[in-house]
């Protein structure tokens, strides 16, 4: 494999940002590990689109935030980040939560509401979490999560424990008082925490930078916590595979945290409700024509992997989520004991005081 700092298809970088600003760490990705990626960037697409047509026919319970075309930053984590690591997601944590290995099953359940969701159906889309896998929770406060990543981070660190955890969070979050507090934090702690900004270049319907004093919301504020800047192209799958490496190496050996700044683009609205009409034309084209799949699937071919191959891979994944739809839907709601279950830590949902 070539470096990627050589290769040809990743020289182009994101619509509208100068390739020269871009990190692109030294290093190749093996093809076991290219076929990994596209494994799960696929099957993330293809649930969040069957989620989509899902609340289309009114069977997502509540709202729901899909992830659409900004599939590789969940996947490079996903594949980098070891089984005791820690995953902190936002609301938009569909295809984090894939990532780490839960159930789509399990997935799928939870955003229909139904028992056999990872939480028996009572978090919903906002809020999933399966510890089991590592992933710590969902969370619909924008930039809530950040701190309590740091407590885990700084809980790792005390006990002598070889695990990073991983935060996810949104553009709109580096104007939150908890971004700046957690970075400061982490640097004078040297915590084993990697911060991971998902610029989609809105906050809602808001563009980042009408109300952003930087370019880059994430990474030209890296200095003022004495830590290096690092702008990645977001829907370069082997770039980001390699940047998740270099920040998980560097937190689990001593070397204190990281935070990267992931340029990519949502090809939905934010949520259900949005259908992003408040989006230039032109700019939706050319990020469309920057689709991380597509392109992926172009440098995959380009090679030697076969289409037939690719192909396969796609089958599996539209049998994956047909299997987990219809699980779900033959799920039952949760009943009585459901709701009454892990109310409180022990469990149970008794009154104490």
């Amino acid at each position: 494999m070539t470096s990627t700092t050589d290769d040809p298809a990743a020289t182009a970088g994101p619509p509208g940002i100068d390739p020269a600003t871009l990190h692109r760490p030294d290093g190749s990705v093996d093809v076991p590990t290219q076929l990994a990626l596209y494994r799960q960037m696929v099957r993330m697409r293809k649930f969040e689109t069957r989620a989509y047509d899902l609340f289309m026919e009114n069977l997502v319970k509540g709202t729901s935030h899909l992830s659409l075309g900004q599939e590789a930053i969940a996947a490079a984590f996903g594949e980098a980040m070891e089984d005791q690591d820690y995953t902190f997601a936002t609301y938009r944590g569909h295809a984090h939560t894939l990532a780490r290995g839960t159930s789509m099953t399990g997935v799928m359940g939870e955003l229909l509401g139904r028992s056999c969701g990872v939480l028996s159906g009572k978090g919903g889309s906002m809020h999933l979490t399966d510890v089991s896998h590592g992933v710590m929770g969902s969370y619909a406060i924008v930039g809530a999560h950040l701190t309590i990543a740091l407590g885990a981070a700084w809980s790792a660190q005390y006990r002598g424990e070889q695990r990073v955890a991983v935060a996810f969070f949104g553009d709109g979050t580096t104007n939150i008082g908890a971004f700046h507090e957690s970075l400061n934090l982490a640097a004078v702690w040297k915590l084993p925490v990697v911060f991971v900004c998902e610029n989609n270049m809105y906050m809602e319907y808001t563009p980042i930078g009408s109300v952003t004093a930087v370019a880059n919301p994430a990474a030209d504020r890296a200095a003022a916590y004495g830590l290096d800047s690092i702008l990645v192209d977001g829907n370069d799958a082997d770039a980001m595979y390699l940047t998740a490496r270099e920040s998980l190496d560097r937190a689990r050996s001593g070397g204190g945290p990281s935070l990267i700044e992931a340029r990519t683009y949502r090809s939905s609205g934010h949520s259900r409700a949005d259908p992003g009409k408040y989006r230039p034309d032109a700019e939706v084209a050319a990020w469309k024509n920057y689709d991380p799949i597509v392109l992926y699937r172009t440098r995959l071919v380009t090679r030697g992997v076969s289409e037939a191959d690719l192909d396969a891979i796609e089958e599996t994944a539209d049998g994956d989520v047909e299997t987990a739809t219809v699980n779900a839907k033959a799920s039952p709601a949760p009943g009585a004991d459901d709701l009454l279950r892990d109310v409180w830590s022990d469990g149970g949902s008794s009154w104490r005081n």
